[in-house]
């Protein structure tokens, strides 16, 4: 040590003595006490009065970012004689790549397209008011939803063959990842479809009937328990390997706990044809899952509104994006109303005729109807678009079930509305999407959720 002090305990007071430079190890006190002394002889507090830093994690940081790169550059652009950084703006002159190392930027957040597919396919089987064929248009999105299933199930395996290490480098990228839960929520949708397309299609006494609803039920527990490990585990890893900025905060942070969320929107769903044995066990599971995604969802909303009031909306690009906090109310509102309709007729949870199926029944509708009010055209598409379309698919299922619980024929005719214009909006995001691989707006270097944000 180059030089110091000592301090000296006198009538409870501390008093300083130099020490030479070459002095002796430091006893307890004086290294419990390093700090200068104040006027009157005692060691000055400094503590918060400097920056924390931690050292314990490094963070890498995004290149070619200014500060304000995910921020309103609209907002910003007022603000400043300079143009701003758009990490966004396409270059017109970028060369033309061939398909197989454009492949290498085949991201998990092509799943959005199958969970909003799927979404829609729900959507239409639960209409209030069908006409002849409504059903078969149905059927349409469900088939059509399969086989995007597996042709994108298929392309992100050939990438994960022809680029070695890619799959590791996406289940650990700080915004890829987070996209990962789109593919269990395209099986959640296939799960609901099957129920509404597969196996309400068949008489109660079907023999097939059976070990169809039964497959259901596991489907449903498998589910659960990929859909919990995934939201404890990716959380983790996020917590312990990435920085993120509350500045910057987006709704998909929101997607790692989406999946089990839908856990209770599953159960509203096939829990009605399930046996009374089995049926118990999966709605309280249901429930428990719900509220679980729904709890950590209302604490994120606070960070949320706290980025919006600093730093304004996201840039227009990713804008399409924030429908996805529409999701967590949305479903919450319809999986409860579901799962209580799903309740025996003679429900009864203490046995003394106060807690019954229908007193149930009534406050999940009064639930429903509260969580039911909670909730510049982008120059290039991304895939984060697909949020205009799946959330608000659990938003007008909401309307649906609040409009037949209550009986009220103008509730669900607007909810009829709705679902034309949700139905146009996938038509509408579909284009886009498929334009933009066309022309190389993504699935290209640098476009994709595989770059840092």
């Amino acid at each position: 040590m180059a030089g110091g002090c000592s301090y000296l305990v006198r009538d409870n007071r501390f008093s300083q003595t130099t020490t030479p430079a070459a002095s002796a190890p430091l006893n307890d006190r004086q290294a419990y006490f390093p700090e200068q002394p104040n006027s009157n002889g005692y060691p000055m507090d400094v503590k918060g009065k400097q920056p924390y830093t931690d050292s314990s994690q490094s963070t890498q940081p995004t290149p070619n970012e200014t500060p304000r790169d995910s921020i309103d550059l609209e907002k910003q652009d007022d603000k400043t004689d300079t143009a701003p950084h758009d990490p966004h703006k396409k270059d017109p002159n970028q060369p033309k790549l061939p398909w197989g190392k454009r492949l290498l930027h085949f991201t998990w957040a092509w799943y959005t397209l199958t969970m909003s597919t799927g979404g829609i396919a729900t959507l239409i089987a639960v209409q209030p008011h069908r006409f002849p064929g409504l059903l078969s248009i149905g059927a349409v999105f469900y088939v059509v939803n399969l086989i995007f299933f597996v042709v994108l199930c298929a392309t992100m395996a050939l990438r994960f063959i022809k680029f070695p290490g890619s799959f590791k480098e996406s289940i650990m990228h700080e915004r890829e990842a987070l996209f990962i839960s789109t593919f269990f929520l395209s099986v959640a949708t296939i799960i609901t479809g099957t129920q509404k397309y597969v196996v309400e299609m068949y008489e109660a006494a079907h023999p097939v009937r059976g070990w169809i609803v039964t497959s259901m039920g596991v489907a449903f527990w498998i589910y659960v328990f990929l859909t919990f490990c995934l939201a404890v585990f990716q959380y983790s890893f996020l917590f312990a390997r990435h920085t993120y900025l509350l500045v910057k905060f987006m709704p998909s942070w929101l997607l790692p706990v989406f999946p089990v969320m839908l856990a209770g929107t599953i159960a509203s769903v096939i829990g009605t044809d399930q046996p009374i044995g089995a049926r118990m066990p999966i709605l309280v599971a249901g429930l428990a899952c719900q509220g679980l995604g729904f709890t950590l969802s209302i604490l994120m909303y606070a960070h949320y509104i706290g980025r919006l009031m600093q730093v304004g909306y996201p840039n227009r690009e990713h804008r399409g994006a924030m429908f996805i906090g529409v999701g967590p109310p949305s479903f919450t509102c319809l999986a409860f109303i579901g799962m209580a309709n799903a309740l025996p007729d003679d429900f009864d949870l203490q046995r003394d005729g106060l807690l019954d199926g229908n007193l149930l029944r009534t406050l999940a509708l009064v639930s429903a109807v509260f969580l039911w009010v909670l909730h510049s055209r982008p120059e290039y598409f991304h895939l984060g678009w697909w949020a205009m379309v799946f959330p608000n698919t659990g938003f007008i299922i909401a309307t649906i079930n609040i409009g037949s619980s209550l009986k009220d024929e103008t509730i669900l005719y607007v909810a009829n509305g709705l679902t034309i214009a949700i139905v146009l909006m996938w038509a509408f995001v579909l284009y886009h999407n498929v334009r933009a691989v066309v022309v190389a707006d993504i699935m290209y270097p640098g476009r994709d959720e595989d770059v840092e944000d």
